[in-house]
């Protein structure tokens, strides 16, 4: 099992709006200049921010796709924004061609890949942390991104400023090993199961340190997006949270304004735990829409990378805390395959 985990270190909308409704655009036409026409073109979005949030900065991303697809000789008459209300919707709509294209994690990519095709893998500013000591961290300085490009990223396992967070922070800043108990007396958020920050890595890393599992706490809820994780925290509803390592940054401002905190997130919350690296973001096709072609799939992969190469670009996929995008293999995700398939081992020996 520790090869195994060793090895993972190389690498708003209801279900029903998204998969319910019949095929989201009509086959493509080609007009009288030999432009191809369609009507319409969905990309859906998973909610690892508070979806209004995300539908506010992509809407210029619309008109982006349209200039792009149209360089490539398509015209596209609407591009509709949507975000699912958790990851396994737009996996769904990605396997019933109600979606044409996802921005999703590698997880629910490889969990729908009958269904999905990867594309393209999102790149990301590297950070100025990176250990895998959780003290290392917990300096009280926020973390901030280099210029240095990265392909992956960690989950981090997030204390909060409660009486029990704080209890264990105080633990693993003092150097001191953190035990089962100490974890499983706590208060979790998790995210959906195909989620890689929020439930993949750190149920291994669980595995691995404790021989424990997500589903072996006592208290474990699921929040619907990191920001409500983030706003449980704050409150002290929970304890630990799980989430990718630059969402406190997306979180900052929210911590003293919205969530009404004293201090800032930077000195409030410690890091308990870090996962191995895990694989970027991707940008996914669906196999099923009835529009999506080899010729459509390359012009996507164009027009997203043109994209991405442009500051507006960069501006929009930031919401997702993608500085650009690169061309992808279903291979690359074949560690994710892996971990996924040591959870579903786990979980039925339960």
């Amino acid at each position: 099992m520790k090869k195994l985990f060793s090895m993972l270190m190389a690498t708003t909308l209801c279900v029903s709006a998204l998969t319910g409704c019949g095929s989201s655009s009509e086959a493509t036409n080609t007009d009288s200049t030999g432009a191809k026409e369609i009507d319409k073109l969905t990309v859906a979005f998973v909610p690892s921010r508070d979806p209004e949030e995300i539908v506010t900065m992509t809407e210029p991303l619309k008109d982006m796709l349209k200039t792009e697809l149209a360089n490539e000789g398509y015209n596209v008459g609407e591009v509709e924004i949507t975000v699912g209300t958790n990851y396994e919707a737009v996996g769904e709509a990605l396997s019933a061609g109600t979606a044409d294209v996802g921005l999703i994690p590698g997880g629910t990519y490889v969990l729908y890949d009958d269904g999905a095709e990867v594309i393209l893998t999102a790149t990301r500013d590297a950070l100025n942390k990176d250990s895998d000591n959780a003290k290392d961290w917990n300096d009280g300085k926020a973390t901030e991104g280099t210029e240095e490009q990265a392909v992956s990223y960690r989950s981090l396992i997030i204390a909060g400023p409660s009486e029990k967070g704080q209890e264990l922070s105080a633990k693993v800043n003092a150097g001191e090993e953190l035990t089962w108990e100490d974890l499983d007396s706590a208060n979790w958020s998790i995210m959906s199961t195909t989620s890689p920050a929020g439930y993949i890595y750190p149920a291994l890393w669980l595995q691995e340190n404790y021989d424990k599992g997500i589903t072996d706490l006592s208290s474990a809820v699921q929040s619907d997006s990191y920001g409500s994780a983030f706003a449980r925290l704050a409150a002290g509803q929970v304890d630990v949270l799980l989430c990718y390592a630059d969402a406190r940054r997306d979180n900052e401002d929210k911590w003293t304004s919205e969530f009404s905190r004293p201090a800032s997130i930077w000195e409030e919350t410690n890091v308990i735990g870090v996962t191995p690296a895990i694989y970027n973001d991707t940008v996914s096709v669906s196999t099923t829409s009835d529009i999506m072609t080899d010729d459509l799939k390359q012009a996507l992969k164009n027009a997203f990378i043109n994209i991405g190469k442009t500051e507006e670009g960069k501006e929009v996929i930031a919401v997702y805390s993608h500085n650009g995008y690169e061309e992808a293999q279903p291979s690359d995700y074949d560690d994710e395959r892996a971990a996924q398939e040591l959870i579903k081992q786990l979980n039925a020996a339960k």
